[in-house]
Protein backbone atom coordinates (compact mmCIF):
# COMPACT_ATOMS: atom_id res chain seq x y z
CA UNK A 1 0.00 0.00 0.00
CA UNK A 2 1.35 3.42 -0.87
CA UNK A 3 1.63 6.17 1.72
CA UNK A 4 -1.12 8.21 0.07
CA UNK A 5 -3.37 10.65 1.85
CA UNK A 6 -6.57 9.61 3.62
CA UNK A 7 -9.45 11.62 2.11
CA UNK A 8 -12.65 12.69 3.85
CA UNK A 9 -14.77 14.24 1.11
CA UNK A 10 -18.08 12.37 1.33
CA UNK A 11 -20.07 13.43 4.40
CA UNK A 12 -22.71 10.72 4.04
CA UNK A 13 -20.14 7.92 3.71
CA UNK A 14 -18.17 9.26 6.66
CA UNK A 15 -21.36 9.31 8.71
CA UNK A 16 -21.91 5.59 8.18
CA UNK A 17 -18.29 4.68 8.83
CA UNK A 18 -17.33 7.03 11.69
CA UNK A 19 -20.19 9.38 12.59
CA UNK A 20 -21.83 6.82 14.88
CA UNK A 21 -18.55 6.12 16.64
CA UNK A 22 -17.90 9.85 16.97
CA UNK A 23 -21.20 10.44 18.73
CA UNK A 24 -20.76 7.44 21.04
CA UNK A 25 -17.39 8.77 22.22
CA UNK A 26 -18.64 12.37 22.12
CA UNK A 27 -21.46 11.63 24.57
CA UNK A 28 -18.99 10.33 27.17
CA UNK A 29 -16.59 13.22 26.40
CA UNK A 30 -19.26 15.88 27.00
CA UNK A 31 -20.40 14.17 30.19
CA UNK A 32 -16.81 14.46 31.38
CA UNK A 33 -16.38 18.10 30.34
CA UNK A 34 -19.78 19.14 31.79
CA UNK A 35 -19.58 22.58 30.09
CA UNK A 36 -21.92 25.35 31.26
CA UNK A 37 -24.71 26.54 28.94
CA UNK A 38 -24.48 29.73 26.89
CA UNK A 39 -20.93 29.19 25.62
CA UNK A 40 -19.58 30.27 22.22
CA UNK A 41 -17.93 27.18 20.67
CA UNK A 42 -15.60 26.52 17.77
CA UNK A 43 -15.54 22.92 16.51
CA UNK A 44 -12.19 22.57 14.74
CA UNK A 45 -12.15 19.89 12.04
CA UNK A 46 -15.92 19.54 12.36
CA UNK A 47 -16.16 17.20 9.34
CA UNK A 48 -19.75 16.32 8.56
CA UNK A 49 -21.03 17.89 11.78
CA UNK A 50 -21.57 14.74 13.86
CA UNK A 51 -19.97 16.19 17.00
CA UNK A 52 -21.30 19.68 16.24
CA UNK A 53 -24.78 18.20 16.42
CA UNK A 54 -24.02 16.83 19.89
CA UNK A 55 -22.85 20.25 21.04
CA UNK A 56 -26.09 21.83 19.83
CA UNK A 57 -28.25 19.13 21.45
CA UNK A 58 -26.40 18.74 24.74
CA UNK A 59 -24.75 22.04 25.67
CA UNK A 60 -27.29 24.83 25.03
CA UNK A 61 -24.59 26.93 23.30
CA UNK A 62 -24.89 30.62 22.46
CA UNK A 63 -23.13 29.97 19.14
CA UNK A 64 -21.19 27.26 17.31
CA UNK A 65 -18.79 27.70 14.41
CA UNK A 66 -17.60 24.54 12.67
CA UNK A 67 -14.38 24.75 10.63
CA UNK A 68 -13.14 22.09 8.21
CA UNK A 69 -11.01 22.00 5.02
CA UNK A 70 -13.41 19.71 3.09
CA UNK A 71 -16.26 21.46 1.31
CA UNK A 72 -17.93 18.08 0.75
CA UNK A 73 -18.03 17.43 4.48
CA UNK A 74 -19.22 20.98 5.18
CA UNK A 75 -22.06 20.64 2.68
CA UNK A 76 -23.29 17.57 4.58
CA UNK A 77 -22.92 19.42 7.90
CA UNK A 78 -24.92 22.41 6.68
CA UNK A 79 -27.69 20.13 5.42
CA UNK A 80 -28.02 18.38 8.78
CA UNK A 81 -28.02 21.57 10.88
CA UNK A 82 -30.94 23.95 10.58
CA UNK A 83 -30.22 25.66 13.89
CA UNK A 84 -27.50 27.59 15.64
CA UNK A 85 -24.37 26.10 14.04
CA UNK A 86 -22.51 27.87 11.23
CA UNK A 87 -19.84 26.24 9.07
CA UNK A 88 -16.75 27.69 7.40
CA UNK A 89 -13.99 26.23 5.27
CA UNK A 90 -10.65 26.69 6.99
CA UNK A 91 -7.36 25.30 8.27
CA UNK A 92 -6.90 24.10 11.87
CA UNK A 93 -3.48 25.80 11.88
CA UNK A 94 -4.87 29.16 10.72
CA UNK A 95 -8.39 29.50 12.08
CA UNK A 96 -10.50 32.14 10.31
CA UNK A 97 -11.47 34.01 13.48
CA UNK A 98 -10.10 36.83 15.63
CA UNK A 99 -8.41 36.45 19.01
CA UNK A 100 -10.64 35.75 22.02
CA UNK A 101 -13.72 35.05 19.85
CA UNK A 102 -14.93 31.95 21.71
CA UNK A 103 -15.46 30.49 25.17
CA UNK A 104 -14.51 26.96 24.16
CA UNK A 105 -12.66 25.16 21.36
CA UNK A 106 -12.74 21.45 20.62
CA UNK A 107 -11.14 18.96 18.22
CA UNK A 108 -13.18 15.76 17.98
CA UNK A 109 -11.14 12.92 16.38
CA UNK A 110 -8.99 15.49 14.55
CA UNK A 111 -5.72 16.26 16.36
CA UNK A 112 -3.80 13.42 14.64
CA UNK A 113 -4.80 14.76 11.20
CA UNK A 114 -3.30 18.22 11.87
CA UNK A 115 0.16 18.32 10.21
CA UNK A 116 1.59 20.33 13.11
CA UNK A 117 -0.55 19.53 16.17
CA UNK A 118 1.15 22.13 18.35
CA UNK A 119 0.11 24.85 15.87
CA UNK A 120 -3.45 23.56 16.00
CA UNK A 121 -3.51 23.78 19.80
CA UNK A 122 -1.93 27.25 19.67
CA UNK A 123 -4.64 28.40 17.25
CA UNK A 124 -7.40 27.12 19.53
CA UNK A 125 -5.76 28.95 22.41
CA UNK A 126 -5.55 32.14 20.33
CA UNK A 127 -9.26 32.24 19.43
CA UNK A 128 -10.50 31.35 22.95
CA UNK A 129 -10.80 33.99 25.65
CA UNK A 130 -8.74 33.87 28.87
CA UNK A 131 -10.30 31.31 31.19
CA UNK A 132 -11.92 29.48 28.28
CA UNK A 133 -11.73 25.74 27.66
CA UNK A 134 -9.61 23.86 25.08
CA UNK A 135 -10.39 20.17 24.62
CA UNK A 136 -9.98 17.22 22.28
CA UNK A 137 -10.43 13.49 21.99
CA UNK A 138 -8.75 11.08 19.58
CA UNK A 139 -8.80 7.36 18.90
CA UNK A 140 -5.86 5.58 20.52
CA UNK A 141 -4.74 4.48 17.06
CA UNK A 142 -1.35 2.97 17.93
CA UNK A 143 -2.67 0.59 20.58
CA UNK A 144 -4.63 -2.66 20.04
CA UNK A 145 -8.37 -2.05 20.07
CA UNK A 146 -7.97 1.71 20.14
CA UNK A 147 -9.40 2.45 16.69
CA UNK A 148 -12.77 1.34 15.30
CA UNK A 149 -10.98 -0.01 12.22
CA UNK A 150 -8.31 -1.86 14.23
CA UNK A 151 -9.44 -5.29 13.03
CA UNK A 152 -9.19 -4.14 9.42
CA UNK A 153 -5.71 -2.72 10.03
CA UNK A 154 -4.52 -5.95 11.69
CA UNK A 155 -5.86 -8.05 8.84
CA UNK A 156 -4.28 -5.77 6.22
CA UNK A 157 -0.97 -6.00 8.05
CA UNK A 158 -1.14 -9.80 8.04
CA UNK A 159 -1.82 -9.63 4.29
CA UNK A 160 1.33 -7.56 3.72
CA UNK A 161 -0.23 -4.11 3.52
CA UNK A 162 0.84 -1.09 5.55
CA UNK A 163 -1.89 -0.08 8.05
CA UNK A 164 -3.94 3.01 7.27
CA UNK A 165 -2.96 5.67 9.83
CA UNK A 166 -3.44 9.43 10.17
CA UNK A 167 -0.41 11.66 9.51
CA UNK A 168 0.44 12.18 13.22
CA UNK A 169 -0.72 9.03 15.04
CA UNK A 170 1.72 9.48 17.92
CA UNK A 171 -0.26 12.43 19.32
CA UNK A 172 -3.20 10.13 20.05
CA UNK A 173 -1.42 8.67 23.07
CA UNK A 174 -2.74 10.03 26.34
CA UNK A 175 0.66 11.22 27.57
CA UNK A 176 1.31 12.96 24.25
CA UNK A 177 -1.99 14.82 24.47
CA UNK A 178 -1.19 15.92 28.02
CA UNK A 179 2.23 17.13 26.88
CA UNK A 180 0.75 19.09 23.95
CA UNK A 181 -1.63 20.92 26.27
CA UNK A 182 1.13 21.56 28.84
CA UNK A 183 3.53 22.83 26.18
CA UNK A 184 0.85 25.22 24.88
CA UNK A 185 0.79 26.89 28.29
CA UNK A 186 -2.71 25.74 29.17
CA UNK A 187 -3.68 25.29 32.81
CA UNK A 188 -5.71 22.72 34.77
CA UNK A 189 -4.83 20.05 32.18
CA UNK A 190 -6.62 16.73 32.65
CA UNK A 191 -6.91 13.53 30.59
CA UNK A 192 -9.05 10.38 30.55
CA UNK A 193 -9.77 7.27 28.50
CA UNK A 194 -13.11 6.79 26.77
CA UNK A 195 -14.22 3.24 25.92
CA UNK A 196 -17.32 2.79 23.76
CA UNK A 197 -19.06 -0.20 22.18
CA UNK A 198 -20.91 -0.43 18.87
CA UNK A 199 -23.12 -3.23 17.56
CA UNK A 200 -23.62 -3.81 13.84
CA UNK A 201 -26.76 -5.53 12.57
CA UNK A 202 -24.65 -8.29 11.02
CA UNK A 203 -21.27 -8.81 9.40
CA UNK A 204 -22.42 -7.28 6.10
CA UNK A 205 -23.38 -4.09 7.95
CA UNK A 206 -19.88 -3.95 9.44
CA UNK A 207 -18.28 -4.82 6.08
CA UNK A 208 -20.02 -1.83 4.46
CA UNK A 209 -18.19 0.51 6.85
CA UNK A 210 -14.88 -1.24 6.06
CA UNK A 211 -15.39 -0.74 2.33
CA UNK A 212 -15.99 2.97 2.92
CA UNK A 213 -12.67 3.13 4.80
CA UNK A 214 -10.87 1.30 2.00
CA UNK A 215 -12.25 3.79 -0.53
CA UNK A 216 -10.74 6.73 1.35
CA UNK A 217 -7.20 5.88 0.26
CA UNK A 218 -5.89 5.22 -3.24
CA UNK A 219 -3.78 2.28 -2.11
CA UNK A 220 -6.83 0.32 -0.97
CA UNK A 221 -9.62 1.74 -3.13
CA UNK A 222 -8.05 -0.04 -6.14
CA UNK A 223 -7.79 -3.39 -4.30
CA UNK A 224 -8.85 -6.18 -6.66
CA UNK A 225 -11.83 -8.45 -5.96
CA UNK A 226 -9.80 -11.50 -4.87
CA UNK A 227 -7.75 -9.52 -2.35
CA UNK A 228 -10.88 -7.80 -1.07
CA UNK A 229 -12.53 -11.19 -0.54
CA UNK A 230 -9.50 -12.44 1.39
CA UNK A 231 -9.76 -9.38 3.61
CA UNK A 232 -13.47 -9.95 4.12
CA UNK A 233 -13.00 -13.61 5.05
CA UNK A 234 -10.20 -12.73 7.48
CA UNK A 235 -12.32 -10.08 9.17
CA UNK A 236 -15.26 -12.45 9.45
CA UNK A 237 -12.99 -14.85 11.36
CA UNK A 238 -11.66 -12.05 13.61
CA UNK A 239 -15.12 -10.70 14.48
CA UNK A 240 -17.53 -13.57 15.01
CA UNK A 241 -21.21 -12.72 15.30
CA UNK A 242 -23.51 -13.59 18.20
CA UNK A 243 -26.53 -15.89 18.09
CA UNK A 244 -28.62 -13.15 16.45
CA UNK A 245 -25.92 -12.37 13.88
CA UNK A 246 -24.83 -9.10 15.48
CA UNK A 247 -21.18 -8.02 15.40
CA UNK A 248 -20.07 -6.04 18.46
CA UNK A 249 -16.75 -4.67 19.68
CA UNK A 250 -15.27 -1.76 21.63
CA UNK A 251 -12.92 1.07 20.72
CA UNK A 252 -10.95 3.44 22.91
CA UNK A 253 -10.27 7.17 22.69
CA UNK A 254 -8.07 9.45 24.75
CA UNK A 255 -9.37 12.85 25.86
CA UNK A 256 -7.72 16.03 27.14
CA UNK A 257 -8.92 19.38 28.45
CA UNK A 258 -7.25 22.56 29.70
CA UNK A 259 -7.87 26.26 30.26
CA UNK A 260 -6.46 29.39 28.64
CA UNK A 261 -4.58 31.25 31.38
CA UNK A 262 -6.65 34.14 32.70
Amino acid sequence: MSDDQIRFDDGAAYERMMGVWSRLAGEVFLDWLAPPPGQRWIDVGCGNGAFTELLAQRCDPAAIVGVDPSEGQLAFARARHAGIARFEQGDAMALPRADDSFDAAVMALVIFFVPEPAKGVAEMKRVVRPGGMISAYAWDVLEPGGFPMSAMQEELRDMGFTPMLPPRPEVSRIDALHALWDDAGLTDVATREIIVARTFDDFEDYWASVQIALGMRDGTSAMDADVRMRLKDGLRARLPSDAEGHVSFTSRANAVVGRVPG
